[in-house]
């Protein structure tokens, strides 16, 4: 298994509050770990909770006893949460923060998916960009619900009002999507600096058919940053090979 990840502050932002891990190895319990990260806050505390939750979140699960990884990974994620939560009540520079968070691991043939806010997960397979994830924002549930039209000005307008955060309530309930995965597969993880900036076609036109993850994450950032470099932008790649990964 290949992987590789980057952040960029962007054009417009002074701090970068994006932040990225992966490991091929395992972490504790889990075979393999992938994550991003896009804090929110002001001054720097976007940029303490993506790093907090990251950091936090690797720990716990390093030190977690039981052996399903999804359990693991859930009560994690949601302990990260609780983690954060407090951390803010304890200093009034922080109040407020929160980041979305989107995690994933390889079990044997099948990519396992967790996410929270509107950081996003791609399956690239022979050329077609698929979104795993769903956002947790106002437009998706709006759209959902048939009172908005994708690509509308409304739903332009209000893209980045997320629903669902790390560290904005005492309880947080990550949902979860599980790939059959098939050799030759690709996945993309980012936050929404990439996706409000490139249209799903393009990161596909971009990313297919290569074997440098490095000139991946390269070439996606700067091409948001070209399309405008409007937020932080950070981006996690890795090819899951079904052929090559082991039983769990």
């Amino acid at each position: 298994m290949k992987a590789y990840a980057m952040t960029d502050r962007g054009r417009k932002r002074q701090i970068n509050q994006d932040a990225v891990y992966y490991s091929v190895r395992p972490v504790g319990n889990i075979p393999n770990l992938f994550v991003v990260a896009d804090g929110m806050g002001g001054h720097q505390a976007g940029d303490f909770a993506s790093r907090f939750t990251i950091d936090h979140l690797v720990s716990l699960i390093e030190q977690a006893e039981g052996n399903n990884p999804i359990t693991i990974l859930n009560d994690s994620i949601r302990q990260t949460n609780r983690l954060l939560v407090e951390k803010a009540s304890e200093d009034e520079a922080l109040y407020g923060m929160g980041t979305t968070l989107v995690a994933a691991c390889v079990l044997g043939d099948v990519l396992c998916v967790a996410n929270v806010g509107d950081s996003r997960l791609y399956l690239l397979r022979e050329g077609s960009l698929r979104q795993i994830t769903r956002d947790h924002s106002l437009v998706e549930e709006l759209i959902e619900q048939g009172e908005l039209e994708r690509g509308s000005a409304a739903y332009h307008e209000h893209k980045n009002i997320i629903t669902r955060a790390i560290g904005a309530g005492r309880n947080v309930f990550p949902d979860f999507f599980e790939v059959n995965l098939e050799k030759g597969d690709v996945a993309i993880m980012c936050s929404d600096g990439l996706s409000n900036m490139v249209e799903d076609e393009k990161i596909a036109q971009i990313a297919d058919g290569r074997s440098d993850l490095k000139g991946i994450c390269e070439d996606l950032i700067e091409e948001a940053n070209r399309s405008g470099g409007k937020d932080n932008i950070a981006v996690v790649v890795f090819c899951p090979s079904a052929d090559e990964v082991k039983e769990w």
